[in-house]
């Protein structure tokens, strides 16, 4: 009998492999009439998209366990944010984790979707070796060469990390689906995917008479998207809140701004890791004479030296949903200097996201110019991502199209739950004679 459509073994699954989070449904049932979501983690359906690299012994951790080894100090490297790399040349590169032990950018996110596949099969009991994957409008912006080569890169590490046939759905596609399971009539939505790593939005004409077709293509009237998203807005309030206590925007002794590419570098997940090389060290140590402020210069060092650079960023990350949810953060930086922190309240949180914000916001217009739909003609925006729960990002899309109403999905499960039903009617449907 055909394994791929035997009664009781389907062995298909759907993944939403994000920049911050990652989540898995698996089929259920004699012939795969469910989706489950694996738990990936301390009882939880969704998973920090990072690994950690313990210097000792080579030994990988994944999701929260990885970030509490890095806050916890264990020595070894963090890897974050890793769907970022994807079309990038980091992708052919190397990067060190201990004296003497590198590890392929590629092998890392290999890692991870390995370890979400093996997760997911010991709950499921049985070998998942089929996937639809998840991926944003772009992986890279205004660069088709790049774009696919970040997707050919991405169904190359699921290859390799155990599955025989992927397939790949957009995103915010995704998220229509499962919005659409709610309609009972036909409705003109802009679907927008607000993740860790990119923005996307599809202007789509959900019904729930058409739900259970296969090919859909008719109804996705555009898509666009930006590379534009969450970790966009840890950076900005990294840089606008922390990384001038280690001396951005501040004057050398000549009187000039000090070089500050360093501080984007440490403030960029992805980025943050370059940062701590014995060259950039020795850069650094030359540029000491050039800073005015001696104290600014030494907390900079210590960071770099200490490789304090993914707490740094941890912190800016916390401190923007609590400035989004109480008006107001401390950021405290005790592990930089005694006593040392800085407050972040909403005004200036908002002064930071704007120019970003604004981006978006101008996509989601783009959207509807490509679909030749007015925005007065969108009758509901349909949230999804972790930074929808950003109140000023989604009032300022509400006021775009102000005759829309507002629904949202699971912020962190919608778009998985809609890879799900991708999957099902990929992978599910018996074949004549098997």
């Amino acid at each position: 009998m055909d394994r791929a459509c035997g009664p009781h073994r389907p062995d298909y699954c759907a993944i939403d492999f994000g920049t911050s989070n990652s989540a898995l449904g698996f089929a259920v049932g004699t012939a795969g009439a469910g989706m489950r979501l694996a738990v990936l983690e301390d009882g939880l359906t969704t998973m920090p998209t990072a690994v950690f690299y313990d210097a000792e012994d080579g030994a990988r951790l994944y999701g929260r366990a990885a970030i509490a080894a890095y806050v916890d100090g264990v020595d070894g490297r963090l890897m974050r944010s890793i769907k970022s790399i994807l079309g990038s040349d980091l992708m052919d590169e190397t990067t060190e984790y201990a004296a003497g032990r590198a590890v392929h950018y590629i092998d890392v996110v290999v890692a991870y979707l390995r370890q979400l596949r093996l997760t997911a099969e010991a709950q499921a009991g049985r070998p998942l070796v089929r996937v639809v994957l998840g991926r944003p409008v772009f992986f890279v912006d205004d660069d088709p060469v790049r774009d696919r080569k970040a997707q050919d890169t991405l169904a190359a590490a699921a290859q390799a990390a155990g599955f025989t046939e992927v397939a790949f759905q957009y995103e915010p596609i995704a998220a229509a689906l499962d919005f659409e399971s709610t309609l009972q009539h036909e409705t003109l939505v802009l679907v927008a995917d607000i993740g860790g790593g990119t923005s996307d939005f599809s202007v789509v004409r959900a019904s729930p008479a058409r739900h259970g077709m296969l090919d859909r293509r008719a109804d996705v009237l555009a898509n666009h998207g930006v590379h534009v998203a969450g970790t966009d807005f840890d950076r900005a309030v990294n840089l606008a809140a922390i990384m001038p206590l280690l001396g951005l925007g501040s004057r050398s002794t000549r009187g000039h701004e000090v070089p500050s590419s360093i501080y984007f570098n440490l403030a960029t997940w992805h980025l943050i890791n370059t940062t701590y090389t014995p060259l950039r060290l020795a850069q650094l140590r030359q540029l000491r004479p050039m800073y005015a402020d001696p104290q600014a210069f030494e907390r900079l060092a210590r960071v770099l030296r200490q490789r304090l650079g993914h707490l740094l960023a941890g912190r800016a990350e916390a401190a923007k949903i609590e400035a989004a949810q109480r008006g107001a953060s401390r950021i405290g930086l005790e592990a930089v200097e005694r006593g040392l922190h800085v407050d972040l309240d909403a005004p200036a949180q908002a002064r930071a996201l704007a120019p970003w914000i604004e981006r978006i916001v101008a996509a989601a217009g783009e959207t509807c110019a490509q679909a030749g739909v007015p925005a007065q003609a969108i009758e509901a925006l349909y949230f999804t991502g972790g930074s929808t729960g950003l109140t000023a990002l989604t009032d300022a899309l509400a006021a775009r199209f102000a005759r829309a109403r507002r629904a949202s999905g699971e912020r962190f499960s919608s778009v998985v739950q809609g890879l799900a039903i991708s999957a099902q009617r990929r992978f599910a449907p018996t074949r004549a004679g098997s």
